[in-house]
């Protein structure tokens, strides 16, 4: 079975760490439920379902770092299953590069409708860990 036209297919980040990121992505992803895909020199792969994550260390990288609030990514939001799931990987997160953004909003800072983390990693990528939530 094909995915329906304009879902996502993978998505790829570029990093200045390869071996950094891919501790932090790799602790996440599979948090969330992805599984390790490919793996080579300068980069790793994770996939869930059809959709697949990228980190790279490209050789065309140029110098700077990733600002989430300059034009351009700003965050990447998933599905993170039901608040106690969003709760375990928000309050491990730290041990593995991750910080709380937001620590006294969480976890309505994306509103009071809303059970979410906002996390950021060491190379200021953002994900936002959204939880499915009842009222």
């Amino acid at each position: 079975m094909s995915s329906p036209a304009g879902s996502i297919h993978h998505i790829e980040l570029w990093v200045p760490d390869l071996e950094r990121a891919a501790r932090q992505w790799g602790w996440l992803l599979t948090q969330l439920g992805y599984r390790e895909y490919q793996q080579w020199t300068d980069g790793r792969s994770w996939r869930c379902r059809d959709m697949y994550i990228v980190i790279e260390q490209s050789s065309a990288l140029q110098d700077g770092t990733h600002d989430r609030m300059r034009p351009g990514l700003n965050h990447l939001a998933f599905h993170a299953g039901d608040p106690t799931t969003v709760d375990a990987i928000t309050e491990t997160a730290p041990d593995h590069g991750w910080t709380l953004l937001f620590p006294d909003e969480h976890p309505h800072a994306g509103g009071e409708h809303t059970y979410a983390a906002y996390l950021v990693n060491d190379d200021g990528f953002e994900v936002e860990l959204q939880a499915r939530f009842h009222r």
